[in-house]
C-alpha cells in the first residue's frame, strides 16, 4: 500500500530539503579554499538554495493561510487541505470534499484539471 502524505507537508520537506543542501554545497566550497573562484561558486549555489527554499516558505505559508481546514474523520484533528483530494497532514489518511470521489480508491491525479476534464 502506497504511503499517502499531505501536499503541504510534501513542500515543507523539500524546502528543508534545500536548506540542508545549501549549508552542504557551502560546505564542499570550503574544501576548495586553494581556488578562490571554485569556492565563490560552491558558496553562491549553496546561498541561491537557502534563498530558493526561503521563498518556497514564504509561498507555503501564504498558501497554507488560504487552505479549507476541515476535520479529519479518522484521528479528530484539524488539518488543511488543498486541491480536490488530499492527505491528512497527521495520520495520512486520505481525504476529499468531492463528494464525486468519495469511496473512490486515492489518486492525485484527481487534482489535475486533464482527468477531471476527461469524466475520470
Amino acid at each position: 500500500m502506497l504511503n499517502f502524505t499531505s501536499k503541504i507537508n510534501k513542500i515543507r520537506t523539500f524546502a528543508l530539503v534545500l536548506i540542508f543542501g545549501g549549508i552542504i554545497i557551502m560546505y564542499v566550497g570550503l574544501f576548495f579554499q586553494a581556488h578562490p573562484l571554485v569556492m565563490t561558486l560552491f558558496m553562491l549555489l549553496g546561498f541561491l538554495a537557502i534563498i530558493a527554499s526561503t521563498v518556497i516558505y514564504f509561498w507555503i505559508g501564504m498558501l497554507s493561510s488560504k487552505a479549507v481546514q476541515v476535520t479529519c474523520p479518522e484521528c479528530n484533528k484539524p488539518t488543511k487541505m488543498l486541491g480536490r483530494v488530499d492527505a491528512c497532514m497527521h495520520c495520512n489518511e486520505p481525504l476529499t470534499l468531492d463528494p464525486d470521489l468519495e469511496g473512490k480508491e486515492f489518486d492525485q491525479a484527481y487534482n489535475s484539471k486533464k482527468k477531471s476534464k476527461d469524466g475520470e
